[in-house]
């Protein structure tokens, strides 16, 4: 495989890290899990969501990384974050049951 096909590949594999792991920071937000779910998950999906919303960032870094020099990497990395939250904050605001798919585990269910 090209070297050049393979760092893109890279990048848009970061890109979707960086995507999920916002969706998933967002989820885990009482406030933004309502909207989704019209119920809280539990505590403890919850915290799932907001373990899983920290891996996907940093594997989105791990990626950048692998794909550049650290200045630039960090740059990209930052660039993909800004450009999911946005993703997750329109989507949040348009159509919130898309998020969903992030997560068909959670069925929603009330906080105790």
């Amino acid at each position: 495989m090209p070297e050049s096909l393979l760092d893109n590949l890279l990048l848009a594999t970061a890109l979707l890290s960086a995507l999920a792991g916002m969706g998933w920071l967002a989820l885990s937000m009482d406030v933004h899990a309502r909207q989704v779910w019209a119920r809280a998950p539990s505590r403890g999906g919850l915290r799932v969501l907001r373990g899983l919303g920290t891996l996907g960032i940093v594997m989105a870094l791990l990626l950048c990384l692998a794909v550049d020099h650290a200045s630039m990497a960090v740059l990209v990395w930052v660039m993909a974050l800004a450009g999911a939250a946005l993703v997750t904050a329109f989507t949040l605001s348009w159509q919130p049951t898309r998020l969903r798919l992030l997560a068909p585990w959670i069925s929603g269910h009330r906080l105790r």
